[in-house]
């Protein structure tokens, strides 16, 4: 199935419903939730999926694991992408938070082929072993370090939203602090209470992570590297690596 609202489909008595989607640029799905629980993968571009949790970055040829009834918008851009929605009761080991995972080439291939079962399809017919190799492939996905927590105290999500959008690996946390109105001791305390990580940490990923979707849309490294304030790219590109496990070249198209 391709371009079909899941809302048409949804309560069909199968455990999975595969639907092709092609987005245009800078395309936003505002924030809605599913009955079941989603993987959306992006065969082109790169999506932002966000949460009251977090922000997830998935760049093309990965995934996203969306916990059913988990509120989220999505932000494409360029993307093309391949859902599956699946049964609760047919994932019972699907993560409880929305996880980025890497997508084997056994899976892409299955994933391709789903979009064209019919929706209706037999369970005991050829569809239906298509559907429950898929499942056995989407079980043994490894995570990504794709995520950037954002915290519920709302002065602090303020500065870290607005620092995801225009990060700079020199921010001090003094400043924070300051517009926060409370010491470093104190911040360095809310910091890690509210997301998980250390301030140095976050700010590290939340580099790396705004560095996947420059790259995805064609920036050169070095540009990228002057931009989050990295005197030279052999930093920035060792940075990359270390949070992503991947060189900046593998996020360019």
């Amino acid at each position: 199935m391709r371009n079909v609202p899941i809302a048409e489909l949804e309560d069909l008595d199968r455990p999975v419903l595969a639907i092709g989607t092609d987005y245009p640029p800078g395309h936003l799905l505002p924030r809605h939730r599913h009955r079941r629980a989603q993987l959306l993968y992006g065969a082109t571009g790169v999506m932002r999926v966000e949460t009251a949790d977090g922000d997830w970055t998935v760049p093309a040829h990965r995934a996203v694991l969306v916990p059913a009834g988990t509120d989220h918008q999505v932000l494409m851009d360029g993307v093309t992408t391949r859902s599956l929605y699946l049964e609760p009761r047919a994932v019972p080991w699907f993560p409880d938070r929305c996880r980025v995972v890497e997508v084997s080439p056994l899976l892409r291939e299955l994933l391709l082929a789903a979009v064209d079962v019919a929706p209706e399809y037999d369970p005991a017919g050829r569809d239906g072993a298509l559907i429950e190799l898929v499942l056995h492939e989407i079980r043994s996905l490894a995570p990504l370090p794709f995520d950037l927590p954002l915290p519920r105290h709302p002065g602090l999500r303020r500065l870290c939203e607005r620092f995801a959008t225009a990060p700079d690996v020199h921010d001090p946390g003094a400043r924070w602090a300051a517009e926060l109105h409370v010491g470093e001791r104190t911040f360095s305390r809310l910091f890690p209470a509210q997301t998980g990580l250390s301030f140095h940490a976050w700010r590290q990923r939340a580099c790396a992570l705004h560095a996947v979707r420059s790259l995805a849309t064609g920036r050169t490294v070095t540009s990228v590297a002057a931009e989050l304030g990295y005197g030279n790219p052999a930093a920035f590109t060792t940075m990359v690596k270390r949070e992503t496990g991947s060189a900046p070249s593998a996020f360019r198209p």
